[in-house]
């Protein structure tokens, strides 16, 4: 017991003394530790010391050599400045006496104006009592000298003129019309189409003339009861094998056609049946109508049109002028006028639809008054088409000005498709007529002689009396002649005016 006692006291003395040695172990340590931080950071502050004491002086140098560049900078711009100062001076002075003389000349110059004001009044009376005087000794005023002196020189150069005018006249003829020829030969070229005329035919054929009985019907009734129907006449002659339907109308002759051939071909010819087939024909006809407007916009290349304008457009398909088929006339037309667009460097779309669209006021010039151009004015407004549209195809027979580019390409492009070999034909008396009124108008100028219309109307040939008008005159003659027939015919192409002036010289021998 006491040993473990002992033992136990002297484990916790050793104990104590451990942590005694232990204590003091780590007070020396911290007292040297502490020792060496203080040391260090005494080290530490004259090392920056020193290094302030470096970078003070470093700064204190190169302030001194920024004051002695700063200085000197200040002494050239002080020099410089006197300098600048000392030419401002000098320019001031020169201004100065630049403004006295300036000054000087201006008075002087000033004095001179008023001089040859003087002078110029002083010659301007002295002009004209000497023109005064001129006029008393020669007993002529200046306007009838001048008009002397005029016919002198033209009687004495009249042909120097006449040639010196021929000259320009072929050399700017000839480079017109060479570029003319390049560009239309390079359209037509492009557009190979039959030069074969259409006509829409109004006869219907029939297998037998036991059918005309059947369709006059009894009293009459059949035939009555189609016309009241369709709107338009039969006529039943003695012909052979056909039936002729008369309308001013052609989409009227044309639903009469439809039916009457559907009548014959079903054989039961009565009021009722007559009534219900011209329905039905109508209604086709309308259909057809359609898609012949849309097929030529489509082949046109057109588009954003008022499906109303393209039906009415479709009308033309049964319409011909002079023969030819106004419709294809149209599309023709539409070719040629996009391939002179592209010549000519002007919009495309905008002459192909001016083109397609410029006689649509045939369709229904026979319902509303007015000119075609007018109607279809009219009736392009009123479904809003674009306005160059209406200016591109209002100007083709002339009767509103040429607004812009596209207007000329769709007149020229009429004149191609209507003026092409076969396109169009014409009745005699009308041919007749038109070389009448063509040699009437070169008649009824006093000093024509003889005219004659030659080429089909191509050409009219005027001869003068050569006593009464001279070669100048002449030329004048033929420019005159052929503004009349623009002014007063209509006519497809163009007519060559030759006027000609001959002297002969005879002497008999006996």
């Amino acid at each position: 017991m006491n040993i473990n006692i002992a033992l136990t006291l002297g484990g916790v003395v050793a104990i104590l003394i451990g942590v005694t040695i232990g204590y003091f172990l780590r007070l020396f340590v911290a007292i040297g530790k502490k020792g060496s931080a203080e040391l260090e950071t005494k080290q530490i502050l004259l090392t920056a010391k020193e290094e302030a004491q470096r970078i003070t002086e470093e700064s204190d140098r190169k302030a001194e050599v920024r004051e002695a560049e700063l200085r000197k900078e200040e002494k050239e711009f002080e020099d410089q400045y006197k300098k600048t100062t000392d030419r401002l001076a000098k320019k001031e002075e020169f201004l100065d006496k630049r403004q006295t003389e300036i000054d000087k000349d201006a008075e002087h110059v000033k004095g001179k104006v008023e001089e040859i004001k003087n002078i110029r009044e002083r010659t301007q009376r002295e002009k004209e009592l000497a023109i005064r005087e001129l006029e008393r000794v020669a007993s002529l005023t200046i306007e009838d000298a001048r008009e002397e002196i005029l016919k002198s020189v033209a009687k004495r150069y009249e042909d120097d003129f006449l040639t010196r005018a021929k000259k320009l006249e072929l050399d700017g003829e000839k480079r017109l019309t060479r570029m003319a020829q390049d560009i239309l030969a390079s359209t037509i070229q492009r557009l190979a189409t039959s030069s074969v005329s259409e006509m829409m035919s109004t006869t219907v054929p029939i297998p037998s003339d036991e059918i005309k009985g059947k369709i006059i019907g009894k009293e009459g009734r059949n035939i009555r009861a189609f016309e009241r129907a369709s709107g338009v006449e039969i006529l039943v002659d003695d012909t052979p094998g056909s039936i002729l339907i008369s309308s001013f109308d052609p989409i009227r002759r044309q639903i009469a056609r439809v039916a009457l051939e559907a009548l014959i071909l079903d054989g039961r010819i009565q009021p009722a049946k007559i009534e219900e087939t011209v329905d039905k024909a109508r209604e086709e006809v309308n259909t057809i109508l359609k898609e012949k407007g849309e097929q030529a916009v489509y082949e046109c290349g057109i588009i954003n049109l008022d499906p109303r304008v393209i039906a009415i457009l479709g009308r033309l398909c049964f319409r011909t002028s002079y023969g030819q088929n106004v419709l294809q006339h149209s599309i023709e037309m539409a070719h040629i006028a996009g391939m002179l667009a592209e010549e000519l460097g002007a919009d495309v779309s905008i002459a192909k639809a001016g083109a397609l669209l410029h006689d649509i006021g045939k369709a229904i010039d026979h319902e509303v008054q007015g000119t075609h151009v007018e109607i279809g004015r009219r009736i392009l407004q009123k479904f809003n088409v674009d306005e160059r549209i209406i200016k591109a195809m209002q100007a083709h027979h002339g009767e509103h000005p040429y607004e812009t580019l596209e207007s000329i390409i769709v007149q020229t492009a009429d004149a191609i498709s209507g003026g092409r070999p076969g396109a169009r034909h014409d009745s005699v008396e009308n041919y007749i007529k038109r070389l009448e009124n063509l040699e009437a108008i070169a008649k009824s100028f006093p000093s024509v002689e003889k005219s004659y219309a030659i080429q089909a109307g191509r050409e009219l040939r005027v001869f003068v009396k050569p006593e009464e008008i001279t070669d100048m005159e002449a030329k004048n003659l033929a420019r005159e002649i052929a503004t009349r027939i623009e002014e007063e015919l209509k006519y497809p192409g163009e007519i060559k005016v030759a006027v000609i002036r001959e002297s002969r010289a005879i002497e008999y021998a006996r």
